[in-house]
């Protein structure tokens, strides 16, 4: 896996480049502003909401019994923290993918892959239906095992599997959109499979980390972007 170790240190070279720096902190500052702005006005409608939901589900009973029934009226708020936190984390990434990846394409392509030639396969709206696509499918896996992520083992693995699926899903396609043709984007997702799921798992582990996670969005994005990039290029040397 060593485009897999490549990517992630050219990724971390990449983002002390001036041209980087000024992106690491306004997707998540934007994306905390806009979600704590809403949580100061709608947090009671959200928890009355979550409430409800909870009480019509197998839940509320599991969580009325035991050592649990003494701390079930805490468990509305910690699942609203921890929606709340899936939201801005995947509010930052969408914002890096929307906005920020066609400079750090244009950026990491012209440094380090300058003859590689442009193929421009992808689209604006190709970008948006797969962002669309890798968010819906996040946030409902998010939301259907939750209960797992607060009371067995799988806490400790589907946060990572998850967000592991989200990173390759999300940031896949722009890293290639400009650089690929369509039938290329397709055979490097085909043989790289599973070094992109491997960097997103990686990077989903990273995520877990206090404090870093708050510039990880776009080393996130630097790293997929250094990882397809290379393996288009060797697609190309093979043809």
């Amino acid at each position: 896996m060593k485009n897999v170790a490549y990517a992630l240190i050219a990724a971390f070279r990449t983002l002390l480049h001036p041209k980087m720096l000024w992106l690491l902190l306004w997707p998540m500052l934007a994306a905390v502003v806009l979600w704590l702005g809403a949580a100061i006005f709608f947090w009671g409608n959200w928890a009355v909401g979550l409430a409800h939901l909870v009480q019509a589900t197998p839940l509320q009973q599991w969580v009325a019994q035991g050592f649990l029934a003494t701390v079930s009226h805490y468990l509305i708020d910690i699942m609203l923290a921890l929606l709340l936190f899936m939201a801005i984390y995947v509010t930052a990434l969408v914002l890096v993918a929307v906005f920020a990846m066609p400079l750090m394409v244009s950026h990491v392509a012209q440094k380090y892959y300058p003859g590689l030639a442009r193929k421009n396969g992808g689209s604006s709206a190709a970008s948006i239906r797969n962002a669309a696509i890798a968010v819906v499918v996040y946030c409902v896996g998010w939301a259907l095992s939750l209960p797992l992520w607060l009371f067995s083992l799988l806490a400790l693995v589907l946060p990572v599997m998850l967000m592991a699926y989200l990173n390759q899903r999300l940031f896949r396609y722009d890293a290639l959109a400009e650089y690929a043709s369509r039938e290329e984007y397709e055979q490097v997702v085909a043989r790289s499979a599973q070094r992109l799921y491997l960097l997103g798992v990686v990077t989903g582990l990273l995520q877990l980390v206090p404090v870093l996670n708050l510039v990880l969005p776009v080393y996130v994005g630097l790293a997929f972007i250094h990882l397809c990039l290379r393996e288009l290029q060797q697609l190309r040397q093979l043809a």
